[in-house]
């Protein structure tokens, strides 16, 4: 009897602390911290990260501004205090080889430049002052110097000596019709711009309409930037540059290429980066990447370490000996991902360069010593690669065992490791999971037991979540398809509630419960009363090659075809209300949901974000275009039909669903003319359909963009969908 009573008090209390826990509502957006930038010390006994949060802009009312700053922890429970404050945030740190100093990242007068920090005490000083700024510092081995980035244009490369010895123009053609070898390039300061006057007097004019921004002269192919057209390519170079105060960088590499992902050599003699295999081709046409050696003297040659054609290299990580190179390649064209590669290192040179078996997309690749057990003499130590990728829902750590070619996974798919660091057996990470958005965690060389280090979302314990529940589907292909059904966060026996089918873009994305970028949105309309479903249908990542490459030519019928079978299963549920579905999406989930209603009536009602909705179109204006080669053709090809086919345009007379579209007005990577399309011939038509544009706004507006922006976004979904299956619904699917 005490037992039963015992047990009918433990569930009485569970039910109360649960009906005393919140909805998580639309502003909660602004509570949520992100870490990230982990570097744990040279002797593992602590770290430093970023955290980056949304906080009130004290200048304009309702408006807010991201902040990152920088954190240090001695890796105990709670232990995270801050290093930096204040208005001006601070990024990419990094440790000192004698991990008594940190460089790290700070704007002054609009430009990134590299600071350094004593942990010992003291005020951080600036180091650099570059005109083109300088980012991503890396300590060369002895801690004496500091390699960076700086992004130039071509302009400026017109003008610098040290980056362009000579000034003259690049190697390779500017294609600019009717000139040959670059010659326009060469102006004459002397001759006056005049409008009536000679053709050299016309052509100063013209460059100086250039320079009052009055026009713009495109000749490249990648025009488009993020938010706004380039009609100049610019470039990222390398520098190095000596720890202390009044230095002068030197620059490392030169000419119109860009290098990144610099990586010192143990020795300090140089560095390995990336760059364009090729450099007779033009940047913009050019897809090939190969991994090169730089010399730390400043002489401003290269060395091909990894090259060959058809294929693109990257992300150069050397072994702490110096002796092993891990690398990713991958194909440069088509529908693929990057797979790991090892290879036998010797100063710049490479030999037994070997694939890894690991059908996922690795990134990340980090190093570490770890303490073989031996008897007798004391064995060598033996090294380790982990690494992450987004697989199956989540996005788990790995190990990589160099000497076997062997993959372990640490983690579950049940998580997501945003960002890591390892030295020797010890292991700092930040993880995304259903129950805490981001948080830092400590663990050991196999992750079997975590503790959890910052608070810095503990909020959350207030607010009533939804979890989500996984199923599977076979599809037609016979491929398994992963979904899952979140049930509204306070959803009551007996009762029916709408159901909302959400969609991931990419193709090639991925969600699940470990995947951090939807963890608000899917709390939120869970919390309004609404039950989710979303899939990875065909095409997605984190599956393997072969479902990646299975939407090829079929990114309509097939997707539609898993997702809608995820939708048809969560509808089975008792608690969903059959007649109150509906349905959106963003990016290629936008054109998903456009292409859904102009061949499914089943949704009361559908809102596309940001999407491309004829091929044709999208070819000429996103600047994510190859994808119509990698997954189609070209317009003028013999195939060129399979663009019309696969166009949810080539349906719009079929669309009755009542539709919100939104678009960024600077979104430059799928392109607004595409939901203008859609949404003019709607009306044309006098079907339901509003449009949203967000001024300013870019394609990454729901994850980086304009917070008030991102606040609208959400509250537009809850509101639209709320005219058509809220409890005071006025609004009727047209039949």
């Amino acid at each position: 009897m005490l037992k039963q009573t015992f047990l009918f008090l433990f569930l009485t209390a569970q039910v109360v602390h649960a009906q005393t826990k919140s909805k998580v509502i639309v502003t909660d957006l602004t509570r949520i911290k992100q870490v990230g930038g982990i570097e744990l010390s040279p002797d593992g006994q602590q770290a430093i990260y970023t955290l980056t949060t949304i906080e009130p802009n004290t200048d304009q009312k309702e408006e807010y501004e991201y902040k990152t700053h920088i954190y240090q922890t001695g890796l105990k429970a709670g232990d995270p205090k801050a290093l930096t404050r204040g208005s001006e945030s601070a990024r990419q740190p990094t440790w000192s080889p004698d991990g008594q100093r940190i460089a790290f990242v700070r704007t002054v007068k609009g430009k990134g430049q590299i600071f350094i920090m004593s942990l010992n005490g003291g005020e951080a000083w600036q180091l650099t002052n570059s005109t083109y700024g300088a980012s991503n510092p890396i300590w060369s081995p002895d801690g004496k110097r500091i390699a960076f980035s700086s992004g130039v244009t071509t302009t400026q490369m017109l003008a610098d000596s040290l980056l362009n010895p000579g000034k003259n123009g690049p190697a390779w053609s500017l294609e600019k019709p009717g000139f040959a070898n670059n010659n326009f390039i060469k102006i004459d300061k002397k001759i006056k711009a005049n409008p009536d006057g000679s053709l050299a007097e016309i052509r100063a004019y013209l460059n100086k309409d250039v320079d009052d921004k009055k026009a713009k002269v495109i000749t490249r192919l990648n025009f488009q930037g993020e938010s706004t057209t380039e009609p100049e390519i610019s470039f990222t170079h390398l520098y190095v540059i000596d720890v202390a105060e009044g230095a002068i960088p030197k620059p490392l590499t030169r000419g119109f290429y860009s290098f990144q992902a610099g990586s010192w050599l143990p020795n300090g003699q140089g560095l390995l980066a990336v760059t364009d295999r090729d450099s007779l081709k033009h940047p913009d046409r050019e897809q090939d990447n190969a991994i090169v050696f730089i010399p730390a003297n400043g002489a401003g040659t290269r060395t091909i370490v990894l090259a060959e054609a058809g294929k693109s290299y990257g992300s150069p990580e050397i072994s702490p000996d110096g002796k092993q190179l891990a690398f990713l390649v991958s194909p440069s064209e088509g529908v693929n991902f990057a797979q790991i590669g090892l290879a036998s290192l010797s100063g710049a040179m490479v030999s037994n360069s070997q694939l890894v078996t690991f059908d996922r997309a690795a990134g990340n690749l980090t190093w570490t010593t770890l303490p073989v057990s031996g008897k007798g003499k004391k064995a060598a130590p033996g090294y380790a690669i982990y690494f992450t990728a987004s697989a199956n829902g989540g996005a788990p750590l790995y190990r990589l065992d160099p000497a076997t070619r062997q993959v372990t996974q640490l983690t579950t798919f049940d998580s997501g490791v945003t960002a890591f660091d390892v030295v020797g057996d010890q292991v700092v990470f930040a993880k995304t999971e259903v129950v805490n958005p981001s948080e830092l965690y400590l663990t050991n060389a196999e992750a079997k037991a975590q503790t959890k280090l910052s608070n810095h979302n503990d909020w959350v314990v207030q607010r009533q979540l939804s979890l989500p529940e996984k199923r599977t589907y076979k599809n037609s292909l016979g491929q398994t398809v992963d979904y899952w059904i979140m049930k509204p966060a306070f959803a009551e026996t007996g009762k029916k509630y709408p159901l909302l089918l959400n969609m991931h873009g990419g193709p090639t994305a991925m969600w699940g419960p470990g995947e951090a970028s939807m963890w608000h949105e899917f709390q939120y309309m869970c919390s309004q009363g609404y039950g989710v479903v979303y899939a990875n249908p065909r095409g997605s990542g984190g599956y393997g090659l072969n479902f990646q490459r299975a939407n090829i030519k079929d990114w309509g019928t097939g997707p539609a075809e898993d997702v809608l079978a995820a939708a048809t299963d969560a509808a089975k549920e008792a608690w969903v209300d059959t007649s109150r579905q509906v349905i959106t999406g963003g990016s290629y989930a936008g054109y998903l949901t456009a292409w859904i209603v102009g061949h499914d009536n089943r949704f009361k009602a559908a809102f596309a974000q940001r999407g491309v909705y004829d091929l044709t179109t999208f070819l000429g204006e996103g600047n994510a275009w190859r994808l119509i080669p990698n997954y189609f053709a070209f317009p003028w090809t013999p195939d060129a039909k399979v663009l019309d086919a696969n166009s949810p345009y080539t349906f719009v007379q079929n669309i009755k669903t009542p539709l919100l579209i939104k678009h960024g007005e600077n979104d430059l990577r799928t392109g607004p003319i595409q939901s203008e399309m859609m949404y003019k011939s709607l009306k044309i038509l006098g079907r339901p359909v509003e449009y949203v544009r967000m001024p300013g706004a870019t394609h990454e507006l729901s994850r980086s963009g304009n917070v008030r922006q991102r606040i609208d976004r959400m509250l537009r979904i809850y509101e639209f969908f709320e005219r058509y299956v809220g409890p005071d619904a006025q609004g009727l699917t047209q039949k």
